[in-house]
């Protein structure tokens, strides 16, 4: 296999002709329809297989820059097919891609390194996101990819919904709206089999409480978030639809490269010193690419672009991520937990840095140029502090089918 093959994740286009062709070739089992239209018009499209009462809905590319999820959805969907037992009682139902517009603006498919994942970078603001827009936005401002995705969970009632997730760089872990009791072993022996490391401490779960390692069950509604400066709140997502109708959302993340710093969990020494350091620095990178953006004044025209509204809305959210991190003592004491918020600490103004690049690439390019500098110096040290290794895209394909195929197992032993 070439290099480019084993680094290549299938485009939202590959996606839907690779699902055409399941249609014929197991046709009466297997049902391809558009289920709505992106706000730029692009159609969603579900694949769905068999035809039991009893759903699982398996949704990807709800976060433009996480691509691991097509070539995972397009793996299952070939497993239901040719695996009896897994449709046996059970429909499978494929949401090919919940953002084709942000699909459309991440444009680093094969990805070498953390550099060139970033020139490349695109993830929408918050309110622009189909699943978390449910949490910051009214429902009469929902945008059609969420109307869609929450249409075809009113249809399909799933007694699982497996939203298909990613992170740059880290290890692997699962969210869940609903414990699922046996999950952590199978998930454990899978990330092993795969040598993917299990991120026990990730600040995308901080506080919540866990099943297992790397397991996290999502808190009651009355418990503090561990960082309230954030509006989101997953528990108004659209993970939480499904409940409705008795089932749970499990949330499964992969890493495109591995550190195993984020696997530790011995007690770190001095937590709440290093989250003040974590704090210090993330002010001081935004400040660094909110000056450049201050500099560069875009002109109005340009101010309503998906690149900079995204840049922008990163930016905001820094103040309010710093205070928490320095308010209270951190949720969790161990080095994985630290590592965690080290690299989620590194990424807000990363992200923004290699969108406002890209956004002011054709109206400033002395700006575009300092900030291509900061991507590159911030993508090689950020790769340098985790000793990141590559993860082959078929082993991130491999963890991901096998950990939804153990959830909606276990989801189902314990469905009404």
């Amino acid at each position: 296999m070439s290099p480019l093959a084993e680094l290549r994740y299938p485009t939202v286009a590959e996606v839907v002709s690779s699902s055409r062709a399941l249609t014929v070739q197991w046709p009466g089992l297997c049902v391809l329809r558009q289920v709505g239209v992106s706000r730029a018009g692009r159609p969603l499209h579900l694949l769905s297989v068999g035809h039991a009462r009893r759903a699982v809905l398996v949704v990807a590319g709800a976060h433009a820059n996480e691509p691991a999820g097509g070539g995972t959805l397009l793996a299952l969907a070939r497993r239901t097919l040719q695996e009896r037992d897994l449709r046996d009682g059970t429909s499978w139902h494929f949401l090919l891609c919940a953002d084709p517009d942000g699909a459309s603006l991440h444009v680093t498919p094969a990805p070498r390194s953390l550099y060139d994942y970033h020139l490349g970078f695109f993830r929408p603001a918050g309110p622009e996101q189909p699943e978390w827009a449910p949490s910051v936005l009214p429902p009469d401002r929902l945008p059609p990819e969420t109307r869609a995705l929450t249409g075809v969970i009113d249809e399909v009632r799933p007694y699982l919904q497996v939203s298909l997730h990613g992170t740059d760089l880290g290890g692997s872990w699962v969210q869940l709206t609903g414990d699922l009791p046996g999950l952590a072993e199978p998930f454990a022996k899978s990330a092993a089999e795969s040598h993917i490391p299990v991120e026990t401490g990730a600040s995308d779960a901080a506080g919540w409480p866990a099943s297992g390692p790397g397991v996290h069950v999502m808190p009651a509604p009355e418990a503090a978030a561990a960082y309230p400066s954030l509006t989101d709140d997953a528990r108004h997502s659209t993970w939480y639809d499904v409940h409705r109708y008795g089932g749970l959302t499990a949330v499964i993340e992969v890493p495109m490269w591995a550190s195993d710093l984020v696997d530790d969990p011995a007690p770190h020494p001095a937590p709440a010193a290093a989250m003040r350091r974590l704090a210090d620095r993330l002010l001081r990178d935004a400040g660094e690419v909110r000056r450049v953006l201050e500099e560069a004044r875009p002109r109005h025209e340009d101010t309503g672009g998906p690149l900079l509204r995204a840049a922008t809305w990163g930016l905001e959210l820094v103040p309010g991520l710093a205070a928490d991190l320095v308010r209270t003592p951190p949720v969790d004491g161990t080095r994985a937990y630290v590592g965690s918020v080290d690299a989620f600490a590194r990424r807000v103004p990363l992200r923004a840095a290699a969108m406002l690049r890209r956004a002011l690439l054709e109206t400033d390019a002395h700006a575009a140029a300092r900030l291509e500098r900061l991507v590159a110096h911030w993508s090689d040290a950020f790769a340098a502090r985790f000793h990141a290794r590559w993860v082959p895209v078929e082993h991130q394909v491999e963890h991901q089918s096998r950990t939804v195929v153990a959830a909606a197992h276990h989801a189902r032993e314990q469905a009404p």
